[in-house]
């Protein structure tokens, strides 16, 4: 299996330079991969601010050229074409952040089942329909919502009657367990005077920092938190904001909170499912894709009573019809 990330190689770090008032956050490393950003848009609601950069994506730290959102998606297109060893029979998946942990884990299986090798690569929700919809040649996108597999399914870039609704996810409050801040005090926590900024994932593409928004406006605590925010591009790298010291607070996915590398590390509040709209999270096979008996194979395997178990025991509810 092959597993790519557009997360940081290193844990991100927090410039100290401000705009609007707000601090922002950047990558430690450039990344060689296809994490293609969308142009900066104004904050959908008042002090949020951005980390990473916004106006173009990194794919050669050497080169200042590689700039322009029309010429990256074409960039990104050529380079996930370029075949390598076995790349032409890969299955190629892209996958939301939240899954990190669990999907690995579900592709080795697969593949000892079905000897179909498969490439991964993990990234947010939002960048990923985007570059499907420019041609990139994914043959499964795993959504963190459903939103999105509608959006292209209504652009005719889904295969028909593809969609598969595979994990409901869950989001909660995380700090370190060296903080010393009492992370039972639930959302409220994040009002606290210690608390100088709290991480989520940037709401504008990613579904899970959606949700963290829609919790703290039906809490009332949204216009005192929102300053706070530093916006990582997924959800994996807001959990690195928080895991690294650059937030005192995180509202991660409940998938990265039992995951080995912060299980250990950090205690989590789960925020209560009806704070926000449900995180039903959906597949969908590219209409494009040139191995679609491959990719309908692992869409049926992920149906399989051990993977929904699976599923369960890294923090996704199942809808009633995938109940094991």
């Amino acid at each position: 299996m092959t597993c790519k990330s557009t997360e940081l190689a290193e844990p991100a770090q927090i410039s100290t330079r401000s705009h609007g008032g707000a601090e922002t956050a950047r990558r430690s490393r450039a990344q060689c991969y296809c994490d293609v950003r969308r142009p900066a848009r104004p904050p959908a609601w008042p002090g949020a601010r951005t980390a990473g950069r916004s106006d173009s994506v990194v794919l050669l730290r050497s080169s200042p050229f590689l700039r322009g959102s029309v010429f990256i998606h074409v960039i990104c297109i050529i380079l996930l074409s370029i075949p390598g060893r076995g790349a032409a029979q890969d299955l190629r998946i892209a996958a939301a952040s939240d899954l990190q942990a669990v999907m690995p884990q579900a592709v080795e299986r697969f593949q000892q089942q079905t000897g179909q090798r498969v490439a991964v690569t993990f990234g947010s929700s939002g960048n990923f329909m985007s570059q499907i919809q420019n041609g990139a040649p994914f043959d499964l996108f795993f959504s963190a919502d459903e939103a999105y597999p509608e959006q292209l399914e209504r652009g005719g870039l889904a295969e028909p009657g593809s969609r598969y609704v595979y994990g409901i996810g869950r989001i909660v409050v995380w700090v370190r367990k060296d903080s010393r801040l009492d992370v039972g005090r639930g959302l409220r926590l994040l009002t606290d005077e210690r608390v100088r900024k709290v991480a989520i994932a940037n709401p504008e593409h990613a579904p899970y920092g959606r949700a963290a928004v829609a919790a703290l406006e039906h809490e009332g605590l949204a216009a005192a938190v929102t300053p706070k925010f530093v916006l990582g591009e997924n959800i994996s790298q807001a959990a690195q904001f928080v895991q690294s010291g650059n937030a005192e607070v995180g509202i991660i996915a409940l998938s990265l909170a039992l995951s080995q590398n912060l299980k250990s590390l950090g205690d989590y509040w789960t925020v209560p499912d009806t704070f926000h709209p449900p995180l039903r999270q959906a597949a969908i096979i590219v209409r494009a894709s040139p191995r679609k008996d491959a990719a309908r194979r692992f869409l049926a395997f992920l149906r399989q009573p051990d993977i929904s178990q699976l599923m369960q025991a890294s923090g996704f509810a199942l809808p009633p019809r995938a109940a094991p």
